[in-house]
């Protein structure tokens, strides 16, 4: 395959989530387990982004003047908290009806986002650069991880950050996050995940390193049945996030 022929997309996973893309904002449909995740990763994400670049996380809007890229943003989950924090906020999505959903609820919130139906390479080709992109459970759902990951890395500013989240290629996964998740308890639809296209923090690793970026912090994320809750952990068994920063 040629280089220019190469992509990220994979089209049966864009379908897939297009499908069901009228339930990003019902915290009780389809996609209740990253309501649930959501203020986990979101706890996170200031955190760092406070210490990185020198805010005051009690401030009412720390991110002020940093440009952020949600890549994969889905229906806005992670939008909508960045513009109320004072991001400027780009949402990107290959699915055009993820986006048309993240629009309209960020106009009925009244959130100015700028939310674009397109892909990583499209954004790098065109020059964008960005203080921090957020790419959070999407690389389990390229077509091509190393080009999305160098897309990505290309985006981020000197200094600026990368934040990865994704499932580890683990049994322990297989059994919990696709076995458990989808076809027992039924949390997600079948067929979310595929096995063989989750990746492991080495793979990750790699390809952040190979695109210019030095890795700064690793979380295990795991999940408690008892609380219904999510929270930080040492255990990267299963879902994990990666925090690397531009040189």
């Amino acid at each position: 395959m040629s280089e220019t022929a190469r992509t990220t997309v994979d089209a049966a996973d864009v379908e897939r989530f297009s499908r069901i893309a009228a339930e990003w904002w019902n915290p009780q449909g389809k996609f209740r387990p990253l309501h649930k995740f959501n203020p986990t990763r979101l706890a996170y994400i200031k955190e760092e982004i406070c210490a990185a670049f020198a805010r005051d996380p009690l401030a009412p809007r720390p991110f002020e003047g940093l440009r952020i890229l949600d890549i994969g943003c889905g229906g806005g989950l992670l939008c909508e908290p960045m513009a109320r924090l004072g991001a400027t906020v780009i949402g990107a999505d290959a699915s055009q009806t993820n986006i048309e959903v993240a629009k309209v609820h960020a106009a009925e919130s009244g959130l100015a986002i700028d939310y674009r139906s397109t892909t990583a390479e499209a954004l790098a080709e065109a020059g964008e650069r960005f203080d921090i992109v957020l790419n959070m459970e999407v690389v389990e759902h390229v077509a091509d991880v190393d080009l999305f990951i160098s897309a990505c890395g290309a985006m981020v500013k000197p200094g600026g950050l990368m934040f990865v989240a994704t499932i580890n290629r683990t049994l322990k996964a297989l059994g919990l996050a696709i076995i458990g998740a989808e076809y027992l308890l039924r949390w997600l639809p079948r067929g979310t995940h595929q096995y063989e296209k989750l990746v492991r923090p080495e793979e990750l690793e790699k390809a952040l390193q190979t695109a210019g970026l030095k890795i700064i912090d690793r979380q295990g994320v795991t999940y408690n049945p008892l609380m219904d809750s999510w929270s930080r952990s040492r255990d990267m068994d299963v879902n994990y996030m990666v925090l690397a920063k531009k040189g």
